[in-house]
């Protein structure tokens, strides 16, 4: 069975997230293990210092940011799965459409096509439903089906473009959050400034911008990636699915062999 596309996406969420988890616990002790000694106990402090002052700077903005890269995460490894050639036209469908032709059963190809989800089945059946009308009607039904599933596919990969756009956006609302506390920080000082919580306002711009910019460069290259991919997988899956019709026709329209017909004998001549 299929699972659908929403139970897949919280699948790999919840891997992305555990994976991430481990690695930021186990970092200061592999790095360690590698250079052949046990990692301090104080560069283990140091390590979860940082990466406490991180989340503490980040905040609740970080924390949709971080929110985003899991999602982003399960989408690409997703659309890595899905956006195959042997998955929108499986081999053994086409195989099996290879040898039902052979045998001139247009009728067993429907049903088989009918009962498949890929994206050449789901064209090549929309085709072949209107072929009863005409040759031109069916192949522009065959023709729209592929155009509709394209865009279906496109449909997937937008939220990367949206997270490509909205990552620096958020950056910058970080950015404005921490030059806020900053510029409060002097503010209220007066005559005493304190340069530790005016830095801390820095550092949350900075950060957070980096946060930003960080998730939106991998989300970009992904979307284009991929729409390149859906490209060339649409073009060449529409024109085997036309293949396939055009020799369906060709099939239908070939003459069957009629059974020999046996010529009446000539009638008696009268006798005279």
């Amino acid at each position: 069975m299929i699972r659908s596309a929403t139970t897949r996406s919280l699948v790999w969420c919840f891997l992305a997230t555990a994976l991430v988890a481990c690695f930021l616990s186990l970092q200061p002790g592999v790095l360690w293990a590698q250079e052949g000694g046990a990692a301090p106990a104080e560069t283990e402090t140091d390590a979860t210092h940082v990466l406490w002052w991180l989340i503490e700077v980040s905040g609740w903005i970080g924390l949709f940011i971080l929110c985003l890269s899991f999602y982003f995460v399960a989408v690409v490894v997703q659309q890595f799965l899905e956006l195959r050639s042997t998955v929108a036209a499986p081999p053994e469908i086409l195989e099996e459409c290879d040898r039902l032709i052979q045998e001139g059963n247009a009728r067993d190809v429907v049903k088989l096509v009918e009962q498949d989800d890929s994206f050449f089945s789901r064209s090549l059946h929309a085709g072949l439903s209107e072929l009863e009308y005409s040759v031109d009607e069916a192949r522009d039904k065959l023709e729209r089906t592929a155009d509709a599933s394209t865009i279906n596919m496109e449909k997937k990969i937008s939220i990367l473009a949206t997270i490509g756009t909205l990552g620096p956006m958020i950056g910058l609302l970080g950015t404005l959050k921490g030059m806020i506390r900053s510029f409060m920080a002097i503010a209220i000082s007066g005559k005493n400034l304190e340069a530790s919580e005016v830095a801390k306002g820095i550092s949350e711009a900075l950060v957070l911008t980096f946060e930003g910019v960080f998730l939106s460069i991998p989300a970009i290259f992904f979307y284009a990636m991929f729409r390149s991919r859906i490209a060339k997988i649409s073009i060449e899956t529409t024109m085997l699915a036309d293949d396939y019709f055009r020799a369906i026709v060709r099939m239908l329209k070939r003459p069957r062999t009629a059974a020999p017909s046996v010529a009446p004998s000539p009638a008696p001549k009268p006798a005279t």
